[in-house]
């Protein structure tokens, strides 16, 4: 047995260094306010992610670990062990207490009123009175800002600002969490938002935006990883794959976590998804 930790251990090492090297291919030319707010993609080589049996294991300074815990809730860990969860609610939430907990107000299942007092920072996704939140927040080794959208009243009114999308920066990443999306994105917004590397995106093309307008989202966001959440059924998942096979790879995880770098994300930009509802 402990010669075959010692063989993984090695092959990991290997495998590191190789990736190592083949770092430093020159980003893509993008616009400058994009640039500005997330780092530029680096081309990849496969292999592309980590996952089973090294989930667990310490993050590497250029890792990011994202397990899907449910609904539109994930859990984002950092190498210094920050951890994040998204639309922290009363109903689906990580077995670890977060240090941040970001939390949007569509439906009961995306905040909650009570959050746990020793979550460090809670960050609303809304403020009061249709204004914009605005939330730019660094702890450690985590950065993490908001692009406030609009979301749709239920008498079918609009409520301005009422969601907010996500951007985590860790690991020389950044990780958009859509929220409960309402809307196709407007080119002020995607400029704000910046260049992304890895995307979590509602995907039931009901409660949230129609399947052509989060697949219109998606390619404007051009992210090389792609992860589906909030789809509540295996119809729900399925008929989003089906549209999605079109544009992009799919490929389906057998286990909730995963670990990604820079430099193993995919070379073509693929749809990752991972186990839960």
């Amino acid at each position: 047995m402990h010669h075959a930790s010692s063989i993984l251990a090695a092959a990991v090492v290997v495998a590191t260094a190789t990736l190592a090297q083949a770092q430093g291919a020159a980003p893509p030319p993008a616009k400058p306010e994009m640039m500005q707010s997330c780092p530029g993609l680096v081309a990849a080589r496969p292999p592309f992610l980590q996952n089973a049996a090294l989930r667990l294991a310490a993050l590497e300074r250029d890792q990011a670990r994202l397990t899907y815990v449910g609904h539109s809730t994930f859990l984002i860990e950092s190498p210094q062990l920050v951890r994040i969860a998204t639309d922290y609610n009363d109903y689906v939430r990580p077995s670890l207490l977060p240090d941040i907990a970001t939390m949007n107000q569509a439906h009961s299942t995306h905040y909650t009123l009570s959050p746990d007092p020793s979550i460090k920072y809670v960050l609303r996704g809304w403020a009061d009175d249709q204004k914009p939140a605005r939330v730019d927040l660094q702890y450690k080794d985590v950065r993490v800002r908001n692009v406030p959208t609009n979301i749709r009243t239920f008498e079918g009114g609009t409520e301005r600002h009422g969601n907010s999308i996500f951007i985590f920066e860790i690991a020389n990443l950044c990780i958009a969490h859509l929220g409960h999306l309402h809307h196709t994105l407007t080119q002020q917004q995607l400029n704000e938002i910046g260049r992304v590397d890895i995307v979590l995106v509602p995907v039931d093309g009901s409660y949230t935006l129609d399947l052509d307008g989060m697949v219109e989202v998606l390619h404007a966001l051009k992210a090389p990883l792609m992860i589906p959440m909030h789809f509540f059924s295996a119809y729900t998942l399925d008929r989003f794959l089906q549209r999605v096979r079109q544009d992009w790879d799919v490929e389906l995880e057998q286990v909730p976590s995963l670990v990604v770098s820079k430099t193993t994300l995919p070379a073509k930009p693929k749809v990752i998804v991972l186990p839960g509802h």
